[in-house]
């Protein structure tokens, strides 16, 4: 049985791999190479610590006998900058890197930056259980707002959110790609 829960710092080296799934260009951008392990490593670095873009205070996992088959990452939009900070200044320390990033999202939203599914477990409902475990926490019973980015050439994401109560509510351009904002509408 699918169970989804907050994730907890010890998640952390299970979480990263599968976020990666989603995030894989931006990681690379953010470390100057396409060394996956470095990647992950990297991920499984702010995974395990609080106050960042990607803690695991900002997790939710979906896991079935003990083991994380996916993850969800969100955070308030009004707080992007400040959970940027941290991961930004390690970049700049470790890289010697300036990241030049545009705010995806903004107040008033939770806002999902991420989600993904180990691809050995795609197609059991994963990543809907993640979004439905969001939308009870946040909306039902919180009365926050959830957004998120979608690729205009991921339909098949695109369709998943519009059927479980998603809308467009603008287009943007952001990282180079064009992108369409949903938001969750009760």
């Amino acid at each position: 049985m699918i169970t989804c829960r907050p994730a907890k710092a010890s998640d952390a080296k299970a979480i990263a791999p599968i976020m990666l799934l989603a995030m894989e260009d931006i990681i690379y951008y953010f470390i100057d190479n396409f060394d996956k392990e470095e990647a992950t490593s990297l991920l499984t670095h702010f995974a395990s610590l609080p106050n960042n873009q990607y803690s695991y205070q900002h997790i939710i996992v979906a896991e079935e006998e003990g083991q994380i088959l996916g993850q969800l990452c969100l955070y308030p939009g009004g707080q992007l900058e400040a959970l940027r900070k941290p991961i930004f200044d390690y970049i700049k320390e470790k890289y010697n890197r300036v990241l030049p990033l545009e705010n995806e999202t903004q107040e008033g939203e939770i806002y999902i930056d991420t989600i993904a599914v180990l691809p050995e477990a795609q197609g059991k409902g994963i990543g809907k259980k993640l979004l439905q475990y969001a939308i009870e926490t946040f909306v039902e019973q919180q009365g926050e707002t959830l957004g998120l980015l979608v690729d205009k050439e991921n339909p098949s994401a695109k369709k998943l959110y519009l059927n479980m109560g998603f809308a467009v509510i603008k287009q943007v351009d952001i990282f180079g790609k064009e992108m369409d904002h949903l938001q969750y509408l009760p």
